[in-house]
């Protein structure tokens, strides 16, 4: 069986299928944030998209996080440190990519285990 949430006509932001949940790219709706804004608004999405699937960050297996600027790598990570459950930290990767806007500074996707 495949569930989705927030399903829209392009995509949903959240998929359930196997005892595994793969979250959309997230990204800030307020992109006036600077990069730690931007990434507290985005692991804040995630937290409530994975309770929504009936996980949470403790389950995380792997997360990509896009940067426009891979100079503001010390600054995500300033989030994501004070965020990532310690003895929970999941395989990630970092890169610098082109998002879909300039405003966007960070976009983070993640794959995640359900319970049981």
């Amino acid at each position: 069986m495949i569930r989705r949430l927030e399903t829209g006509p392009r995509m949903s932001q959240a998929v359930i299928h196997g005892g595994t949940v793969y979250l959309a790219g997230q990204v800030a709706d307020d992109t006036s944030a600077d990069v730690t804004g931007q990434t507290r608004q985005i692991l804040a999405a995630i937290d409530r998209l994975l309770a929504a699937a009936g996980t949470d960050k403790t389950r995380i297996l792997s997360a990509n996080v896009y940067l426009s600027d891979i100079g503001t790598f010390g600054q995500m990570n300033a989030a994501w440190d004070a965020w990532v459950a310690a003895g929970h930290t999941p395989a990630r990767a970092t890169v610098e990519a082109k998002l879909v806007t300039p405003a966007y500074k960070v976009e983070i996707q993640v794959i995640a285990a359900l319970p049981g």
